[in-house]
């Protein structure tokens, strides 16, 4: 093992050694080389007369590009936007990120929380995650209904075991007693768990209420009690796009940071839906838990995962980062997101009083709904790939099918004068099918 991941192996178990315990094997291996990236960063800094350590191109001092494609962005200069940024994201964006979670999650108030570290997206985000913390065999929690691309991630890439509890239930809200039976199952027979809390739900676009969320924890906790290691990590990719009044409006992250010192919280949010630029790519990686020295164990975990960014994809995008980082500076940010909230959930608002008519009721269950992009219909009498594809042939209308009879809407990108024109169309096509 390499010097410099001792040490932060060092530092984390002074501070709490649950979490050196929560790491996987490539975790506890990982660390922040002091190598040309370190080296550069010293002379960055001290190095007024030439500074020959950077792998870029300059002239006469500055960053050298073409005009081109400095014409194409504007006003962002080249040392803003052409330069490698840190394998951690550039300092102004992680402090700025990290400020805005605290004035999204009051819940965090008084408690600490780690620098976020910049991902490429949030799907980055979870590959990095997987290989801090978990290891061939290990197994994650999650609900039967869940985002395609966990499998490949978790279960393809990293070998583990995706252990499945149902989603809903039968009245109507989440599924809190599967939920309960399959952590508890688990943890009985295993020393850490990894549950995996996706609010907004891809597919289903649920986000548990305030009393469904103090169940959440409260199973967490008792796990923790029992002497069992909890990594709890909450994909928040539509963080924010909460349409009904009793639906919890923080993260899970928030209520789980530092409850106890066996439950790890790891939070992956991202500007990709919360400032609606999908393709620019920015993604965060923030830790909250309860320990002795919690900036030493925050800055080892820093480090580690930097690694980690360093050693896939070496830094997020600069530009992207400088983008974003502007715009959340510029005054008119908070009017501008707030503006794009309420289209959506008027268009949320929406679905739910047309999928109220009663000639829908013999085609199709509605899954709970009150948050995110999404929607999910689990049909009663057809094939939802069937159907989707008879759709796709003979309406030129694009769905999701999830198995056999779940078909996923996403409302995100409907007009809201589309919204009754795509369920009727739906129920045309079974209406063909079953004839």
């Amino acid at each position: 093992m390499n010097p410099i991941a001792k040490q932060l192996n060092a530092v984390i178990e002074t501070s709490n050694p649950h979490i050196l315990q929560m790491l996987s094997d490539i975790g506890s291996h990982l660390f922040f080389p002091k190598g040309i990236l370190s080296q550069s960063a010293e002379a960055k800094e001290k190095a007024h007369r030439i500074n020959a350590t950077i792998g870029i191109a300059k002239e006469k001092g500055k960053t050298m590009y073409f005009p081109s494609i400095m014409e194409a962005i504007c006003d962002i200069p080249p040392e803003e936007s052409l330069t490698y940024a840190p394998s951690f994201g550039i300092p102004g964006l992680r402090k700025t990120w990290q400020a805005a979670l605290f004035e999204k999650n009051p819940t965090l108030s008084g408690k600490s929380i780690s620098l976020p570290v910049v991902s490429s997206g949030i799907t980055h985000g979870v590959s990095v995650f997987a290989d801090m913390f978990v290891n061939p065999g290990d197994t994650v929690i999650l609900p039967d209904m869940m985002w395609g691309n966990y499998t490949m991630i978790l279960s393809v890439r990293k070998g583990a075991k995706i252990s499945n509890y149902s989603t809903f239930s039968s009245s109507g809200g989440y599924n809190l007693a599967a939920f309960e039976e399959k952590v508890k199952a688990e943890a009985k027979i295993r020393s850490k768990i990894i549950v995996l809390l996706n609010f907004p739900h891809n597919p289903s676009g649920y986000s548990p209420s305030k009393a469904e969320a103090v169940e959440i924890v409260r199973i967490l906790k008792e796990v923790a009690e029992s002497g069992v290691n909890v990594v709890a990590v909450t994909d928040d990719s539509y963080f924010g796009l909460f349409y009904e009044e009793e639906t919890l409006k923080e993260s899970l992250f928030a209520h789980l940071c530092g409850i106890h010192p066996r439950i790890l919280a790891v939070k992956l949010d991202g500007a990709t839906k919360e400032n609606f630029v999908w393709g620019l790519r920015v993604g965060f990686i923030t830790y909250g838990c309860k320990s002795k020295e919690s900036a030493e164990l925050y800055d080892a975990l820093e480090k580690k995962t930097a690694g980690a960014v360093r050693g896939s994809i070496s830094n997020a995008s600069h530009l992207s980062q400088s983008v974003i980082l502007r715009s959340m500076k510029d005054a008119k940010n908070s009017a501008e997101k707030q503006e794009k909230f309420e289209i959506l959930q008027r268009r949320a608002k929406r679905v739910k009083e047309v999928l109220d008519k009663p000639e829908y009721k013999a085609a199709w269950d509605v899954y709970p709904f009150n948050s995110g992009y999404f929607m999910c219909l689990c049909l009663k009498n057809v094939d939802a790939e069937k159907l989707r594809l008879h759709l796709l042939d003979k309406y030129g209308v694009g769905l999701i099918s999830i198995g056999e009879k779940n078909l996923r809407v996403a409302f995100s990108c409907l007009d809201e004068e589309q919204i009754p024109e795509l369920f009727d169309t739906i129920l045309k096509g079974i209406n063909d099918i079953s004839s």
